[in-house]
C-alpha cells in the first residue's frame, strides 16, 4: 500500500525520487583560465606596464628639473657625484675601451686585408668609436657600476625611512638625492665617452700597427681625414642623453623601492636591466636625428 501511494513523476508513472534529508547544495567551481588566455592577458598587460614605468620616470625627471633650479644649490654634493660617476668609473671604462678597440681593430684588419683595403682600418675604427661604440659601451659600463650603486643606496634609504626623515626636516628628497646624480650623469658621461674613444683608438692602433704591420701615418691620417666635428657631436650628444637616462632610471628604482632587503635587490636588478634597454632604444632614436 505504501508503494501504491508513493508520488510519481508527472507523465511517467515512475516513483518520484525523494530528496535526502539535510542535503547541502552542490557548488560549482569556476573553471580556471587556460594557458592561452593567461598568455594573452600577460601580453596585453606588457604595454600598460611599460607605459606606466615610462610615465613614472618622466614624472621624476620633471620634478628633478623643477627642484634643480631652486636654491639651495648643494655644489659639494654635485662634485661628490661627479667624482663617484666619472672619476671612479675611469678604470672600467678605460679597460673596456681598450679591449673593444683592440678586438674591433683586429676584426677590421683581417676583413679589409682580404679585400686589399686594410688602409681604411683607421677611418672605420674612428667613425665607429665616435658615433656608436664609445657612447653606448661607456654608458653600459657606467650603468653597471654607478647606476646599480645609486639604486641600492637610495633604495636602502627608502626602506630604512631615511627619505621620510628628509621630508620631515623640510628637505626635498628629489632635490637632495636625485638632482646631483642626474646632473653628474649629464656632465660626466660625455667625458667618459671621450676617454673611451681615445683608449679604444689607441688599442686599435696598437693591434693594427704593431701587430699587423700597418703604416702608422696612414692609420692616423685616415682618422683625421674622415672623422669631423659632426661625428664627435653625435657621440657626445648620445652620451649626455644616456647619462641622464641611466641616472634617472636608477634613482627612480631606488626612490620607490619597497619590501626590505629583497626589494632593494630587485630595484637594483631592474635599474641595470632597464638602463641597458633604454640606452639601446635611445641609441636608435637619437641616431635618426643625425642621419
Amino acid at each position: 500500500m505504501a508503494e501504491a501511494n508513493a508520488p510519481t513523476e508527472p507523465g511517467s508513472g515512475q516513483p518520484k525520487a525523494s530528496k535526502p534529508p539535510n542535503a547541502e547544495p552542490v557548488s560549482v567551481e569556476p573553471a580556471e583560465p587556460g594557458i592561452a588566455s593567461r598568455l594573452a592577458s600577460w601580453l596585453f598587460s606588457l604595454p600598460v606596464v611599460a607605459l606606466a614605468e615610462v610615465g613614472m620616470v618622466f614624472k621624476l625627471l620633471w620634478e628633478t628639473i623643477l627642484w634643480g633650479v631652486r636654491p639651495p644649490y648643494r655644489v659639494w654634493m654635485i662634485i661628490a657625484m661627479c667624482e663617484f660617476i666619472g672619476v671612479e668609473s675611469m678604470t672600467i671604462v678605460g679597460l673596456t675601451g681598450t679591449s673593444v678597440g683592440a678586438v674591433f681593430g683586429l676584426q677590421l684588419v683581417e676583413g679589409f686585408r682580404r679585400l686589399g683595403a686594410e688602409s681604411q682600418t683607421g677611418s672605420v675604427v674612428s667613425i665607429a668609436l665616435a658615433r656608436e661604440l664609445a657612447p653606448v659601451f661607456s654608458a653600459l659600463m657606467i650603468s653597471a657600476r654607478a647606476g646599480s650603486a645609486m639604486a641600492t643606496e637610495i633604495g636602502s634609504m627608502r626602506v630604512s625611512n631615511q627619505i621620510d626623515a628628509l621630508t620631515t626636516m623640510s628637505v626635498s628628497p628629489v632635490q637632495y638625492l636625485v638632482f646631483p646624480r642626474v646632473l653628474a650623469g649629464l656632465l660626466m658621461c660625455p667625458i667618459l665617452a671621450l676617454l673611451f674613444y681615445f683608449v679604444g683608438f689607441s688599442g686599435a692602433w696598437f693591434v693594427a700597427v704593431k701587430l699587423y704591420g700597418l703604416d702608422s701615418g696612414i692609420f692616423i691620417e685616415r682618422m683625421r681625414w674622415y672623422v669631423d666635428r659632426a661625428d664627435l657631436l653625435q657621440g657626445l650628444t648620445k652620451a649626455a642623453v644616456f647619462g641622464v637616462t641611466l641616472t634617472i632610471i636608477s634613482c627612480r628604482q631606488g626612490f620607490y623601492a619597497s619590501g626590505g632587503a629583497a626589494g632593494v635587490g630587485l630595484a637594483t636588478n631592474r635599474a641595470v636591466v632597464q638602463s641597458a634597454v633604454a640606452i639601446l632604444v635611445l641609441d636608435y632614436i637619437v641616431t635618426t636625428f643625425f642621419v
